[in-house]
């Protein structure tokens, strides 16, 4: 539980605040590796903005860096416009500046893959939204993997992680509660997202406290749902114990209620998954008409 905390504080928190404060402290020689450094942190602070997980620092946070670096930009380029273009490195600045380098190339091909996953040339199936009256987070969704990692396995390939906001932009009352009750979508109403007849339906697992998992039953408590008017199978999962609301063979209407969020299944916390398979392969799934991608908000209330 320990490492994924630290591994949220340093990525949010700690490497943009340093590299922040190191362009606006810069002592550069050269305009060059000015430029350098200035493009590396408006590269790396887009990758952080746009595919963080901004429900565990809160959401609005993730403003606070774009506004920061703009006086780091003003103050850095105070002290190195006067600069010469470029200057006789030493052994040390060369490798710095291939440091920045390096990390420049890698961090712009993290933004290039966020790019080409907020569009997809397959064809959607549309459904309406299965929550109601909260502020919901997109943690995974669109069609690369630096927004959704569900996109390197083929049968949940458009698949979509979602989890509930508080008043503050936090998704539970802490980092990484234990209790269940925390997390803000732990118990939510789930309604059917299209009319058609339940295909499939498991109930009675137990909800797994954090971080356990069960990976023998990925998907915990769930509902597969035929929509009608196409081949689709749409899956629900990770549902909360004994609150699967409708068999096997049962006909609903869209808006009917299912069940409610749990955190059974290979899960590490509460929240809604559901993605769309046809013949095994997943495809896109659009919420009245938007494709929903990493870091989107639904506000239902």
């Amino acid at each position: 539980m320990i490492l994924p905390i630290l591994q949220v504080i340093v990525i949010h928190i700690v490497l943009p605040a340093y590299f922040i404060y190191e362009l606006w402290r810069i002592k550069t020689k050269n305009r060059l590796d000015w430029i350098i450094i200035l493009l590396f942190n408006i590269t790396f602070i887009t990758w952080l903005f746009l595919s963080g997980s901004w429900d565990w620092i809160g959401y609005y946070f993730k403003y606070i860096w774009p506004v920061l670096l703009i006086p780091a930009i003003y103050f850095s380029w105070q002290k190195t416009k006067d600069l010469p273009f470029r200057t006789t490195l030493k052994t040390g600045q060369k490798f710095s500046r291939g440091i920045y380098i390096f990390l420049l190339l890698v961090f712009g091909l993290y933004n290039l893959n966020i790019f080409s996953g907020y569009t997809t040339s397959d064809d959607p199936i549309n459904l309406s939204f299965p929550l109601q009256e909260g502020t919901y987070y997109v943690g995974h969704g669109g069609s690369s993997t630096q927004l959704n990692y569900h996109n390197a396995y083929e049968p949940q390939a458009y698949a979509i992680d979602i989890v509930a906001l508080n008043s503050f932009g936090f998704r539970a009352n802490g980092l990484y509660p234990k209790e269940l009750n925390q997390y803000t979508i732990h118990g939510d109403t789930l309604f059917a997202p299209c009319a058609g007849e339940i295909t499939e339906m498991r109930d009675g697992l137990p909800d797994m406290i954090p971080p356990e998992m069960n990976p023998e039953q990925p998907e915990g408590n769930y509902v597969g749902l035929g929509c009608q008017g196409t081949e689709a199978v749409v899956y629900i999962a990770h549902m909360q114990e004994d609150s699967v609301a409708v068999d096997e063979g049962d006909t609903v209407q869209a808006g009917q209620p299912i069940g409610t969020v749990g955190n059974s299944g290979n899960t590490s916390e509460p929240h809604l998954h559901i993605h769309a398979e046809k013949d095994g392969v997943g495809i896109p799934i659009e919420f009245n008409g938007e494709f929903l991608t990493r870091n989107d908000l639904v506000r239902t209330n």
